[in-house]
């Protein structure tokens, strides 16, 4: 009887151990996916400035898109430059649009301009995704970076950041006639035409900003400081990450309900 007791015991000693045992394996196999998975998204982060949020309150999975530093365009800029390429942003925009998970689109904007084809090519797509996306200039938002600023539903600005809205700069050979003129022409209406209907500026309030010579010494434009793009039209409100944040929360939730309805 003894015996069998003993066996009993054991055998439930033997049970528990091995309960801890999995427990244990599950635990560690459960923080080494965890960790994986934060050194994959932190790759993502250093190669594409990009991540996804999706930690607040609401569980509303969003994205984040970084463009920084130089629009790179058809031909690749110097090496020790900082630039975002069109060829990574353009397919993960059409990703996001494409996912039924996601729910939104912050896009972060810290940029000298670059590339006016790819530059337009990006904003056109940002501005046709039908999920709510907030932009949130910080820095600059130059050149370029201008209708890239207003492409999404709402548009931040921070008090310190600047916007430099100039007309279009030719670099390399430029071909003296007619022609070459009426296409610069055509494609400098393209980015007020763009700006302006996804901003509150009428088209010639911005022309008479972009071909300002009054203000900077060596060059055509202006620049606008925080407060003053608002004041102008181009962009709706001041506000930080925060403000940017609440406001596509409430865009998202406001796009939810219509559905439901």
């Amino acid at each position: 009887m003894h015996k069998e007791t003993d066996a009993v015991k054991y055998n439930m000693v033997e049970k528990g151990n091995e309960m801890m045992k999995n427990e244990y394996e599950n635990k560690n196999d459960s923080e080494k996916e965890k960790k994986e998975a934060e050194q994959v998204e932190n790759k993502i982060i250093e190669e594409n400035g990009q991540m996804k949020l999706n930690r607040n309150s609401m569980k509303y999975q969003i994205h984040l898109l970084n463009i920084i530093g130089e629009i790179e365009g058809h031909e690749c800029a110097p090496a020790m430059t900082k630039t975002t390429k069109y060829e990574h942003v353009l397919p993960k925009l059409a990703s996001i649009e494409d996912d039924e998970k996601t729910d939104g689109l912050l896009v972060l904007l810290n940029t000298v301009g670059g590339d006016v084809e790819a530059g337009l090519a990006i904003a056109e797509m940002i501005a046709s995704i039908t999920k709510p996306v907030v932009t949130l200039v910080l820095g600059g938002g130059h050149s370029i970076g201008v209708p890239l600023s207003v492409s999404g539903n709402t548009s931040f600005i921070v008090p310190t950041a600047t916007m430099l809205v100039h007309p279009i700069r030719m670099n390399g050979t430029v071909i003296g006639v007619k022609h070459n003129y009426e296409y610069i022409e055509k494609m400098q209406d393209r980015i007020i035409s763009f700006t302006a209907s996804h901003a509150k500026i009428s088209e010639d309030k911005l022309r008479n900003i972009m071909f300002n010579t009054s203000q900077l010494a060596k060059d055509v434009g202006t620049v606008l400081v925080g407060e003053e793009a608002v004041e102008a039209g181009l962009i709706h409100r001041v506000g930080g990450i925060g403000e940017a944040m609440q406001c596509l929360y409430d865009l998202i939730k406001n796009q939810k309900d219509s559905m439901i309805e």
